[in-house]
């Protein structure tokens, strides 16, 4: 039998803890969440000012990031690069930057959505938190 790792509730909080620091000193008004490697919600930041749309897309960008175990830019630059079909892709609909894996020796414990600025800068902000947990990433 495999084991891998998971998140603990301690992991769920100093990953946001650490995201909303990186938000908060850019003054980026944004939705943070974290995910299990199934996608299911396990903690969530909507900081002041952030848009209330900016909440659901936080949840499917880690969801999708989750699912596909690599960064939702992935998504996005296929689309991007005219393979329009991607878009039927079944229960995937975070397909913007912003959803990072959190990879452990390689193996998927769960991921990281942001939502509330530029993709790049949501981004930025899931992989602070993500080193927190996990310094090498």
């Amino acid at each position: 039998m495999n084991t891998k790792p998971c998140l603990t509730h301690e992991d769920v909080v100093t990953i946001l803890t650490a995201a909303r620091a990186e938000a908060q000193k850019n003054n980026w008004a944004v939705s943070i969440a974290v995910v299990d490697d199934g996608g299911h919600l396990l903690g969530h930041y909507r900081l002041d000012g952030a848009p209330a749309m900016s909440a659901r897309m936080a949840s499917a960008k880690a969801r999708t990031s989750a699912l596909g175990k690599r960064e939702t830019k992935v998504y996005e630059d296929m689309i991007n690069n005219g393979r329009n079909a991607f878009l039927s892709a079944p229960d995937l609909d975070g397909l913007l930057e912003g959803g990072v894996p959190i990879l452990v020796g390689g193996q998927l414990a769960g991921a990281v959505g942001v939502s509330g600025v530029k993709s790049v800068e949501d981004a930025q902000v899931a992989k602070a938190g993500i080193a927190a947990v996990v310094p090498q990433a």
